[in-house]
């Protein structure tokens, strides 16, 4: 979770109702989040590969994704050797994070056309089927699918007791959009 641009991080391997006991959700503040209730299909199922992912330049930059990238070797080159990141594990998502936050360093102007420009940058480095998201410290939340939309995205919203703002959610699956009693918004298909 964000709040006041600290980050707040979570995560175990287990069962949701085990990891996320009443005294760890205290210390997860803020009203920003990102959640990932599915194992590894890349990499080992320590808990180092847990996710969201963290890296903390630019921003703090977190992200949790589902699918499989196939070219991880060619990227792990790529950010290890030209861009000189630390890769520290077997995981395609931490690739997908390193990626964007290499095409979010330096730029300057608008942060929207910030997150555009690392997303295309996203989108053509990165072969495979997936979708997730980025949470961007101070910024918002980035939902993402693979350029062909073979994996789902769906977005939902709900009201708020303030009438001029909604609450939004990102999710692979439409089903916890309305199990958080959220709204479909929009479910990407190609």
């Amino acid at each position: 979770t964000a709040d006041r641009r600290r980050l707040h991080m979570r995560k175990n391997n287990g069962l949701v109702k085990d990891v996320f006991q009443a005294h760890h959700m205290i210390d997860l503040r803020g009203n920003v989040g990102l959640g990932h209730v599915r194992y590894p299909t890349a990499g080992t199922s320590s808990c180092a590969e847990a996710q969201p992912l963290y890296t903390n330049y630019p921003h703090g930059i977190c992200v949790a994704h589902n699918g499989n990238i196939t070219n991880v070797e060619e990227l792990s080159d790529v950010i290890r050797n030209e861009w000189h990141r630390h890769v520290n594990s077997d995981s395609d998502s931490e690739l997908l994070l390193n990626i964007f936050a290499q095409h979010m360093t330096g730029q300057n102007g608008d942060i929207i056309e910030q997150v555009f420009s690392a997303m295309e940058h996203v989108f053509l480095s990165c072969k495979g089927a997936f979708s997730g998201c980025y949470l961007i410290n101070g910024v918002g939340l980035v939902g993402f699918r693979d350029p062909h939309g073979i994996r789902p995205m769906v977005l939902g919203s709900r009201s708020t007791s303030n009438s001029e703002k909604r609450d939004y959610v990102f999710a692979s699956e439409s089903v916890a959009v309305d199990t958080l009693g959220f709204q479909l918004e929009r479910y990407e298909y190609i």
